[in-house]
């Protein structure tokens, strides 16, 4: 229940605390992020951009839904399944992408996983830390502000954010507590795979240029979905959580007709 993160938060949860960082109003902001990205008619940074206005759009999909689902995976080309490595994040969802023919993008977490192996590497777009990375790092002890010091472009995204560029009229801090979350806490290690991040995006814009090898791609995606089908799925499940023998009908019986 984001909406009442904060006891002051109104039910229509437009007053949140610029320094709050409690996880759901962190989440709030984001929301509000996208907002200010696409829609606002005194922001839509991105989608009125005189330079990309007309070549990038970004657009908040409002209640999401089955029967909406049906009509986006389809038509999507690439996939973004960027969580945490270790998280265990990355679902189902990115494997409905797959079976209709879009590229990955993601880090080896979840599901990620299991595609990889079954489609081969180089047929998904890996970036990021691994498990075993990300436990070293917090080992080590992890100081997410030592990557906005030393990455120029994430340097300059984080003060663009921070600076009330995409905020809403007459809220400027609205974003700093979001901003010093992630220069500070960075639960999900989101400045440590930037680069990385970056860095196969440029591979993904390198391969869309080659329509051929990226339709060859495609298909290889959808060719090697057959395991995560729910037959297989449900059969595993019975077989080695629940313990449930598989059980054969019988013939039905012959049905004497009168003449």
């Amino acid at each position: 229940n984001f909406l009442h993160c904060c006891t002051s938060l109104p039910e229509c949860g437009l007053s949140l605390s610029p320094m709050c960082t409690c996880i759901p109003c962190i989440w709030q902001r984001l929301l509000f992020l996208c907002f200010s990205l696409s829609r606002h008619p005194c922001r839509a940074v991105v989608n009125n951009d005189p330079i990309i206005g007309d070549k990038l759009k970004v657009v908040y999909l409002e209640n999401y839904r089955v029967s909406f689902a049906e009509k986006v995976i389809p038509a999507t080309d690439l996939s973004e399944q960027i969580s945490l490595a270790g998280t265990e994040a990355s679902g189902t969802g990115n494997m409905k992408f797959q079976a209709n023919g879009a590229l990955t993008i993601g880090t080896l977490d979840g599901a990620n996983v299991e595609m990889s192996e079954e489609m081969g590497r180089e047929n998904i777009f890996v970036f990021g830390m691994e498990v075993d990375d990300v436990n070293a790092l917090h080992k080590k002890g992890y100081v997410p502000r030592q990557y906005y010091e030393s990455i120029p472009v994430l340097k300059r995204v984080l003060d663009q954010v921070r600076s009330g560029e995409f905020s809403l009229p007459g809220n400027e801090t609205e974003f700093h507590g979001l901003v010093d979350n992630l220069l500070n806490h960075d639960r999900f290690c989101l400045l440590a795979d930037f680069e990385a991040y970056l860095k196969s995006q440029d591979d993904v814009s390198a391969l869309y240029k080659n329509q051929d090898a990226w339709h060859r791609k495609a298909v290889l995606n959808i060719a090697a979905a057959g395991k995560f089908s729910s037959d297989r799925t449900i059969g595993e499940y019975a077989r080695d959580i629940w313990g449930v023998e598989s059980f054969k009908m019988p013939p039905a019986p012959a049905t004497a007709t009168a003449v």
